[in-house]
């Protein structure tokens, strides 16, 4: 079946249509990464958005037990050539099965090159995937125009608070997407690690008296987390030792007086280069994310830059003066990526008072 991916400023891709045949539109963004198909599928950070791969072949190891949460989240996939005959021994079943299961539509065949060119020049557009061969230009780009990822963090936070149970440090965990592995890489250095939905009041975590907090990536706008903004004001009054990831490091810094603004195309891939500005040492990272702290109104006293990006010298982490808080753009994690800025998890918990 023939599927069209048209982008607000009327370009229009043709290519077939894989996974689900239904029409949608979203925001268009691309993602780098050579491998971690699955976990860039299954991170919440992608809610409300599209993913373009511009490694030229996808699927080849099929679907594996990586997942990052319990399912996909983007709208919509696109791919220059989806491998159909998987070869792994770790494969549960087939990129293509795997968007038709999630009604996740998706398109193939696509120039990604070309595609990925497009939106680094004129910047993150809208458009929309369809599999509608007699669709009218003048009628679908209004709609295009239209369309804005809202509040997004609501559709991705855990329903109820849930306990990954640890001998070590109690860490509670604000989840406003969080990927799986923030969780297990605290855990697995013996924290007793509590999430939390991401509306959850600053008193009913500080009741708990978590020896730590733990600030979530996630999806969209941070200036959209109103609300969750003004608790997290709270948790910095607190005292508490912070560690903040992606979008948590965003609300930090909104919560302090900072602002932040849209990227042209985002930082989305698992080799992106950070400086650590007080030992000079350069780490590669994995990133996604589309929007990015101002430091210029920040105040020296209230916080004061770690990390910067070595590409577009955009802020990559803050450390906040005077307290036990500590925020990076990127993910120590790395779930795909690399394991360079791990020792960022062994860090927190060293504010906490360590595991002993």
């Amino acid at each position: 079946m023939k599927a069209f991916l048209i982008l607000e400023d009327g370009t229009v891709f043709e290519g077939t249509s894989i996974g689900s045949a239904r029409e949608v539109v979203s925001e268009i963004v691309f993602n780098t990464s050579m491998t971690g198909y699955l976990e860039v599928l299954t991170d919440p950070s992608y809610a409300g958005q599209a993913v373009v791969m511009t490694y030229p072949l996808i699927g080849n190891y099929g679907i594996t037990p990586d997942m990052e949460s319990k399912k996909p989240w983007p709208d919509g996939y696109i791919v220059r050539e989806l491998s159909r005959m998987p070869s792994n021994f770790r494969c549960q079943g087939s990129i293509q099965d795997f968007l038709t299961k999630y009604d996740i539509p998706g398109i193939a065949g696509v120039d990604t090159r070309a595609l990925t060119k497009i939106l680094r020049e004129k910047g993150t557009m809208n458009g929309m995937i369809t599999t509608n061969e007699a669709f009218c230009l003048e009628e679908v780009l209004p709609k295009l125009k239209e369309y804005n990822t809202g509040n997004v963090v609501d559709q991705v936070t855990c329903d109820k608070p849930f306990r990954l149970e640890g001998k070590g440090k109690k860490v509670a965990l604000m989840d406003f997407g969080a990927k799986q592995n923030i969780a297990k890489s605290l855990n697995d250095r013996g924290c007793q690690v509590t999430v939390y939905p991401a509306h959850t009041s600053a008193e009913e975590i500080l009741n708990d008296k978590p020896d730590g907090i733990m600030l979530s990536n996630g999806p969209g706008d941070p200036k959209e987390c109103g609300e969750i903004i003004q608790e997290i004001k709270k948790l910095y009054q607190s005292d508490t030792p912070i560690f903040a990831i992606c979008l948590g490091h965003q609300l930090m810094a909104l919560a302090n007086g900072a602002d932040s603004h849209k990227m042209k195309y985002g930082h989305r891939g698992g080799n992106h280069p950070v400086k650590d500005l007080e030992t000079g040492r350069v780490y590669i990272s994995s990133q996604n994310h589309g929007y990015v702290v101002d430091t210029d109104n920040l105040a020296p006293s209230v916080a004061v830059p770690a990390f910067i990006n070595v590409n577009d010298g955009t802020n990559e982490g803050l450390k906040y003066t005077g307290k036990n808080i500590f925020t990076v753009q990127f993910h120590p994690e790395a779930c795909p990526g690399p394991q360079d800025s791990a020792y960022l998890f062994d860090r927190f918990i060293n504010m906490m008072g360590g595991n002993q």
